[in-house]
């Protein structure tokens, strides 16, 4: 085997595993892409992971010194073509392959660093700024490798996959606020305080994402097959997360943090599976 494919290999894998390990819900619902995408997005999620766990999760460290380390491995990689990161490897393998922008990466990396600052009081343009560049941006990814090329229809196809990264982003900034609020002091949502939060702000949240939701579901029965149910189920995931947070009252959301269970999670699988085989989408 060629020495470059081997390593080529193992760099994919680790991305791989990084999505199993990670994200029990992006991992079952890989398992629906075809062969010739699965890997891509595994590329994609692993980068974006490791990104995001450096702002979330790295606090007994530099998270600024380790992003920044981050950042230039991969613009290093960008420059040579190679990148002993596996992670980093991979992705720009991937973003070299499906030809993806790389204002969609800066917008990315820039979000990340803005976690990196206070996140409070945002106003609606900030509030926007990130929201496109940690979520928006890697449906925008995910798009360019589905459509593999397909310029036209990634032009028609860019604002539902822009809603459904929104839907996505803001569903957990409601799960995490316990984290994001407690113990980071982060405050996404523009005009609302959580130490004062909510009905009313609550409902204007969903009634949002209700809308992003709505609009991503019409872009996801217009993709191919070879992703449309791996991204549908994605989509069932995440619907079935944000009933459950409609159902809690805000002051639940503030203390706890909710989840799907596994069990549910290998029920959607199962009629993810059933529709595949009638070859449509509910």
């Amino acid at each position: 085997m060629n020495n470059v494919k081997l390593f080529d290999d193992i760099c994919g894998l680790t991305s791989k595993m990084v999505t199993q390990k990670y994200s029990t819900s992006f991992s079952w619902a890989s398992k629906l892409f075809k062969p010739e995408i699965r890997q891509h997005i595994y590329n994609i999620y692993g980068f974006v992971r490791f990104a995001d766990e450096i702002v979330d999760t790295f606090h007994q460290y530099d998270k600024a010194k380790l992003m920044n380390m981050f950042e230039n491995e991969y613009r290093a990689s960008v420059e040579n073509g190679i990148s002993l990161n596996p992670i980093i490897n991979s992705f720009c393998k991937t973003q070299r392959e499906k030809k993806i922008p790389q204002h969609l990466v800066d917008a990315f990396l820039h979000s990340m660093k803005m976690d990196l600052g206070e996140i409070k009081n945002l106003n609606d343009e900030k509030y926007n700024e990130y929201i496109y560049g940690s979520a928006e941006v890697v449906g925008l990814m995910c798009l360019k490798v589905f459509l593999n090329g397909d310029v036209e229809e990634y032009e028609h196809l860019k604002p539902y996959a822009q809603s459904l990264g929104a839907a996505f982003q803001k569903i957990n900034f409601l799960r995490d606020i316990s984290a994001d609020f407690n113990d980071l002091g982060r405050m996404y949502f523009p005009q609302v305080n959580f130490s004062h939060f909510t009905k009313a702000d609550k409902l204007i949240i969903e009634k949002d994402i209700a809308y992003d939701f709505a609009n991503a579901l019409i872009g996801i029965k217009l993709l191919p097959i070879s992703s449309r149910l791996a991204v549908y189920m994605a989509y069932k995931y995440y619907f079935n997360l944000f009933n459950k947070i409609i159902q809690c009252e805000p002051e639940v959301l503030i203390t706890k943090r909710i989840r799907v269970s596994n069990a549910r999670k290998a029920y959607l699988f199962g009629e993810m599976m059933f529709l595949k085989n009638l070859n449509l989408i509910r």
